[in-house]
């Protein structure tokens, strides 16, 4: 089966989470590393903010398994070349030293200057690691080869933005595991067919850590992925992108690791301009999030979260159509309709609400 190494990394991944998760949820309660309730937040009770160990364990052993079963290979089932297996261990451990960042912040709480000058200098060094944007595809011409200048700093704002992106969208039961969960899913289905097999390998591990984290953390949650978690998996994310995605030539896969997590990233544009049209400090936590805003239009918990899913199913079917995948546009316009769909359901329930 040309696709079971995927399969066994998803399934791994899954497993290893489903079984760490009350171990870790029980050794932060018992050790004091919760996170209070606060007007901001929307939990009522003490939450363990250790969940990214899980999530982090179980991609991480998942590749492992695969690389010491031979599973890491090219399109056409060889080896991969030195250089392609240097870009996957740079993902990886890129995600490693970004977890670290996120824990030390769950741990310690770390200065927003401490957060972002550790991301760059991380980020910088996984773009030495191979991890990196090299060219700008075009339409009808060649593609345009980046200049150091030009692509290390494009490369960086790249990781570090998804990283930011997705611990700011981790603000209800569920959302970031859900959103990145879906992000991952779409990933592993592009890079396949885009012949980045490799590339998949990781985008399978973080949706089984993801989906089987999910078991603990959707509303109510028992447990959150806390700041280590959305770094690793935002990295991971943004990593993906770059090496399975952005490394092919093809105009349309340059703006797809964009459309795919299209959601977090225009949700965390928004904030910080709207932060900063008011005066404000860009890193000011506040509730100017998609996810407030549908909270104070009325929604449930639940149903807030369904919807930004909703959003994040469409995005990536338009990424599937974008990427020329077979049946992609029938996908986007399926997603499309449910997005109507929900959308109507929602403008119903805000309106009964309001009466």
């Amino acid at each position: 089966m040309p696709y079971a190494y995927h399969l066994i990394a998803f399934a791994v991944s899954a497993a290893v989470v489903l079984w760490s998760t009350p171990a870790v949820n029980k050794f932060g309660l018992k050790s004091g590393l919760f996170d209070i309730p606060d007007k901001r937040k929307v939990h009522q009770h003490p939450m363990v903010r250790l969940g990214g160990v899980s999530i982090f364990a179980g991609t991480l052993i998942a590749l492992l398994v695969v690389w010491w079963s031979g599973g890491f290979l090219d399109a056409g089932g060889q080896i991969l070349h030195p250089d392609e297996e240097y870009e996957i261990w740079g993902v990886t451990l890129g995600g490693l030293a970004f977890f670290l960042i996120g824990l030390a912040d769950d741990l310690f709480g770390l200065s927003p200057f401490t957060r972002l000058l550790m991301q760059t200098i991380v980020a910088s060094m996984a773009w030495k690691a191979g991890v990196q944007i090299e060219f700008l595809s075009m339409p009808f011409q060649e593609a345009l080869p980046l200049p150091v200048w030009i692509g290390l700093p494009i490369t960086v704002l790249w990781l570090v933005g998804m990283v930011n992106a997705t611990n700011w969208i981790d603000g209800l039961d569920g959302l970031a595991a859900g959103v990145s969960g879906i992000g991952a899913f779409v990933m592993l289905i592009v890079c396949l067919f885009m012949g980045q097999p490799a590339a998949a390998l990781i985008a399978a591990a973080l949706a089984g850590a993801l989906l089987g984290f999910l078991r603990y953390n959707f509303n109510p949650a028992q447990i959150f992925m806390g700041d280590g978690g959305a770094y690793f998996v935002g990295f991971t994310l943004a990593g993906v992108g770059v090496i399975g995605l952005v490394k092919t030539t093809a105009f349309t896969s340059f703006v797809l690791p964009y459309v795919i997590l299209a959601v977090p990233l225009l949700d965390m544009s928004a904030v910080i301009l709207d932060r900063l049209r008011h005066g404000k400090s860009p890193f000011l936590a506040d509730k100017r999030h998609l996810h407030h805003r549908l909270l104070k239009a009325g929604l449930s918990h639940r149903l807030t979260v369904l919807f930004i899913y909703c959003l994040t199913l469409w995005a990536g079917s338009l990424a599937l159509a974008f990427a020329g995948i077979p049946h992609g546009l029938i996908y986007a316009v399926g997603a499309s309709l449910l997005l109507a769909y929900t959308s109507w359901k929602v403008w119903k329930y805000i309106e009964t609400m309001k009466e």
